[in-house]
């Protein structure tokens, strides 16, 4: 379909579950959607980076073709140092992204702009604003995966703002909170929309940044955990015998409460700690290592640590702060129990398909781990509820969503 097709025509084949566009090209696409490829090459142990190359594989689904932009040209090395970027910086002029070769049909058109992404920040340090990036052909929508501080000219910008813990939470984060307050007050300035994760950070970026409600979308998340034969288990660990946390080692995590309620609660089945070290958190890393019946596992391939998850005996997540969760959802869809915070976020994305508990109560998470250590019927109820419950954020309905936000994109 054309991009000057009916409104309506276009809506309806959004929300039909039958319908399926193929883009066969840059210009025949219903929507060029443009992402940064700043998290999609980012660590695959982070939420945020499973999120952008989750979206960017719904695409399709969603009547867009995926188009990029990069910070480098391919094959290239990165442009500046530290010193170079912050010279390049005090230039205030817009920067242009360079089109470059797509190498094949298969491949999406895509831009680069050298040090772009790393820039933005120091820009925006020098000069309070927004770097503004410039293309000799713009995309009809830029879909900036995190919250950079930078704008495409000429497209409609959407910010996908996965939390605001900064704001709402600031002892959980070293991100500074005044700067964090300035730029999203700055993107909301040039945003068509901000894009959340969830009700609740829908309503908090209403409330913090004073929009108007129909400035935030919510569109979820998607899962991403897929049925696999299952890799082996490490070694010492037999399926349903251990209790499992994956993400981020980092203060937010309640990893302390955590590993003391495990050590109190009395059970014999071991913690599994998978997730990567975090600069600034060496305390806490040591605090884990001294736990005799806890195991720490830095990192994982991805069907590992599904294949993990599938077996645990339980998820234990009772995090301090969240945007959204993204480790509740993948295990409820591959039938692991849930104990999670009855933070609100927590709380939105769980339903009654977890068990929830106060996370700051040790002795709360404690009991919560003691019942799942004992209860079989229990720990059925709640993966059958989890099966149900992750049904809300397939891939399908997430792209359905996704239509829909860049349908409004083009028809403002």
């Amino acid at each position: 379909m054309k991009a000057g097709a009916p409104g309506i025509e276009r809506l309806r084949q959004l929300y039909d579950p039958n319908y399926v566009r193929r883009v066969d090209s840059f210009e025949d696409a219903p929507v060029q959607v443009c992402l940064e490829t700043r998290m999609l090459g980012a660590s695959a142990g982070t939420g945020v980076a499973t999120y952008a190359r989750t979206l960017a594989a719904c695409l399709p689904a969603a009547g867009a073709s995926l188009l990029l932009l990069s910070d480098q040209a391919p094959g290239e090395a990165p442009c500046f140092t530290r010193l170079g970027r912050w010279l390049a910086a005090t230039r205030t002029g817009a920067r242009v992204a360079a089109a470059q070769d797509p190498g094949g049909e298969e491949m999406p058109v895509q831009w680069a702009a050298c040090d772009l992404f790393r820039e933005a920040h120091v820009f925006f340090n020098l000069h309070r604003r927004l770097l503004p990036v410039e293309f000799t052909r713009p995309p009809q929508v830029m879909h900036w995966t995190y919250p950079l501080p930078l704008y495409a000219r000429g497209a409609r910008n959407l910010y996908t703002v996965h939390d605001l813990i900064p704001l709402t939470d600031p002892e959980l984060t070293s991100i500074s909170p005044a700067r964090h307050a300035a730029v999203l007050g700055e993107i909301a300035c040039h945003a068509h929309r901000l894009v959340t994760v969830s009700e609740t950070v829908r309503r908090q970026a209403v409330e913090r940044l004073a929009l108007g409600e129909e400035r935030v979308v919510n569109t979820w998340q998607a899962l991403d955990a897929p049925l696999q034969v299952d890799p082996p288990l490490p070694p010492g660990l037999r399926s349903g015998c251990y209790f499992l946390f994956c993400g981020r080692v980092e203060a937010r995590k309640n990893l302390d409460r955590l590993a003391a309620a495990h050590a109190a609660s009395g059970t014999a089945l071991p913690l599994v700690v998978v997730g990567p070290q975090v600069p600034g958190e060496a305390r806490l890393e040591a605090t884990l290592r001294a736990c005799p019946a806890l195991i720490r596992v830095p990192w994982v391939p991805r069907a590992e640590l599904l294949g993990m998850m599938r077996r645990a005996r339980a998820l234990l997540f009772p995090s301090l702060a969240e945007g959204f969760g993204l480790p509740i959802v993948e295990a409820m869809a591959l039938g692991c129990p849930v104990l999670a915070s009855d933070i609100e976020a927590a709380v939105e994305v769980a339903g009654d398909a977890a068990l929830l508990v106060d996370p700051r109560a040790p002795d709360e998470i404690a009991a919560g781990i003691r019942r799942l250590d004992g209860d079989d019927i229990l720990c059925a109820r709640l993966r059958a509820a989890g099966f149900t419950r992750s049904r809300m954020f397939t891939q399908e309905l997430y792209a359905r969503r996704l239509g829909a936000l860049y349908a409004d994109a083009l028809a403002a």
